[in-house]
């Protein structure tokens, strides 16, 4: 049944009272112990500690498009989709190494802004304006949408209503600032961690009832009898849902890019360390990556458990949209529905949380991106402290407007209707995400590298991943079959899989940055450089054993399910 009771409502009711009781006395402290200072406002300068650090990435990056576009996912094609949690993990650790002490030796507090210093000021504007368009049109509105779609699939509530009060609760966190966030965090990833448990524990109960039996091993073993098919890590060139993952791409090629650049050179994200010392943001970024191991649990078996279900016969009317067909993102709201009352409200909570706190982070950068790199550098270069702040929540409000009318507009087009939106949100931002990747680490460990290289990498990365998209309709790829990096779609038309489309892109940013840094080089260009040396990147040997056993555990469950 997709309606609370009155039971689900007052456990909701608490945790908005904890979330916005809590935001409010930080926003209390903070407001009497500063001034209205832009870098605390936007970065919460010097005061989250490793612990909120780590919270927050997490709830953070966990949001709807993992609870419904991860879970519907992991319905369709099983544990594979897991890659995108576990090897984020390992990203993590080599951000927190070799990426945030060249940001944090440097002074840099946004991405536009290392930019500027690495490069010049017109990459930097121009990114800066692509990093908003992408925020808002892709990732606010898929987040916005999807999340909706959760809600009322759980609540009986209508849609519109959903995205306008998951817009609302968002704002008023993020107006308080990136400490407001970064400490109401913690409590929505206790939210979002107990919720997601206690889902999975009832849908894993619930496929061992269905068999006759009960116990959540004997849920867990079923299922990988069961639905032995979807507990494969690498999938191979005759899987349904290998344009998705293209076999050993998720640990060779194109993931890495997605990740790296996702973790790494993302405002939304690195948002989070930029205002704390080294060993604080090493701690945080460590903590993320020990909870994103924990994340397929939450995230993942659901809709593999309710894959199995469906078999059993459940869902059957619930699982289809429109038109007849099964659609992947309804799978984890109708197992919530399945959920006792009390608990169904907890993990109505939880999922609440992980969409707000998304939402919220991804605002905080729209304002700290446009405040700081576009309005204070293009339009008033004088602008105080105080003004920016003002400008932040300005742009905040804006942003969300307007996510909120594309949400509305093109939301059900882009991603209802049995669309993985979870794959939508990955091979959108990989347009851009081999250019920015390549002109990252480029200006990172190369110090010839020039802004003309950077401009192409940024501008004709895109170029080349339009081009790839739309090459199938031109030419015939089929000779890419037999290598893997080609597959024949329901048309029977080869495409290059999303992900190998990235790695091609990456290979040419790259050889297209070196062969024109060159060419700068030999006409005296002699580019700005960074502080960078061997020292920076020596960790403590807590942190050292800490992301062995990372990798110890990133094995083992590899070589497990592979």
């Amino acid at each position: 049944m997709n309606a609370l009771s009155t039971s689900d409502y007052l456990v909701f009711l608490f945790y908005f009272i904890v979330v916005a009781g809590y935001g409010y006395w930080v926003y209390s402290r903070k407001k009497k112990s500063t001034i209205s200072a832009s870098h605390d406002y936007f970065l919460a300068e010097g005061s989250l500690s490793w612990w909120a650090i780590g919270a927050s990435l997490i709830a953070s990056n966990i949001s709807a498009e993992q609870f419904i576009g991860a879970s519907g996912s992991g319905f369709k094609m099983g544990l594979a989709i897991a890659s995108y949690e576990w090897m984020a993990a390992l990203t993590l650790i080599i951000v927190a190494i070799f990426f945030i002490p060249v940001y944090l030796k440097n002074k840099i507090f946004t991405m536009p802004q290392f930019l500027s210093q690495r490069y010049n000021g017109t990459v930097a504007i121009i990114m800066a304006v692509f990093w908003l368009l992408l925020y808002i049109v892709v990732n606010l509105m898929s987040i916005l949408y999807l999340g909706a779609l959760a809600i009322h699939g759980i609540s009986g509530l209508d849609i519109n209503l959903c995205i306008g009060l998951l817009a609302l609760f968002s704002i008023i966190i993020t107006l308080g600032g990136m400490k407001v966030i970064g400490y109401t965090d913690v409590i929505q990833v206790f939210f979002l961690v107990l919720g997601g448990l206690v889902a999975t524990y009832i849908a894993l109960n619930l496929v061992a009832e269905k068999s006759g039996q009960t116990g959540l091993i004997n849920g867990f073993k079923l299922l990988t009898t069961e639905a032995n098919d979807h507990f494969h890590m690498i999938l191979k060139n005759d899987n349904d849902s290998y344009m998705d993952l293209p076999g050993l791409s998720v640990l060779l090629g194109g993931l890495w890019i997605a990740n790296l650049n996702y973790w790494g050179c993302n405002q939304y994200i690195t948002q989070r360390a930029l205002g704390a010392s080294l060993p604080t943001a090493r701690k945080g970024l460590l903590f993320a990556a020990f909870l994103k191991l924990l994340m397929p649990v939450i995230v993942v078996l659901p809709g593999i458990a309710a894959y199995v279900l469906y078999q059993k016969g459940m869902f059957h009317t619930e699982m289809l949209d429109s038109k007849g067909v099964v659609d992947v993102n309804k799978a984890y709201p109708n197992l919530l529905n399945l959920l006792p009352v009390g608990l169904k409200g907890l993990a109505f909570a939880a999922l609440t949380a992980a969409i707000v706190a998304s939402l919220a982070g991804k605002a905080n950068s729209i304002a700290t991106i446009f405040s700081l790199d576009i309005y204070k550098k293009a339009i008033n270069k004088n602008a105080d402290d105080k003004k920016l702040v003002s400008v932040g929540k300005i742009s905040v409000i804006l942003s969300m407007i307007i996510a909120i009318i594309i949400s509305l507009m093109l939301g059900e087009k882009l991603m209802g209707e049995g669309k993985q939106g979870f794959q939508y949100i990955q091979e959108y931002t990989g347009f851009v995400s081999p250019g920015i990747f390549a002109m990252f680490i480029m200006g990172f460990f190369w110090k010839k590298t020039t802004s003309n290289a950077a401009l192409f990498a940024m501008i004709g990365g895109f170029i080349f991943a339009l081009f790839f998209k739309f090459l199938p309709g031109f030419m015939d790829l089929s000779f890419l079959a037999a290598s893997g990096f080609a597959k024949a779609n329901a048309a029977g038309v080869f495409e290059i899989p999303f992900m190998d489309r990235m790695s091609f892109i990456f290979v040419l940013c790259i050889a297209g940055m070196l062969i024109i840094s060159n060419i700068d080089n030999r006409n005296g260009i002699t580019p700005p450089g960074l502080e960078v040396d061997k020292t920076m990147f020596k960790v403590s040997t807590g942190f050292a054993v800490g992301a062995i056993i990372v990798c110890g555990i990133l094995a083992a469950l590899y070589s497990l399910f592979w």
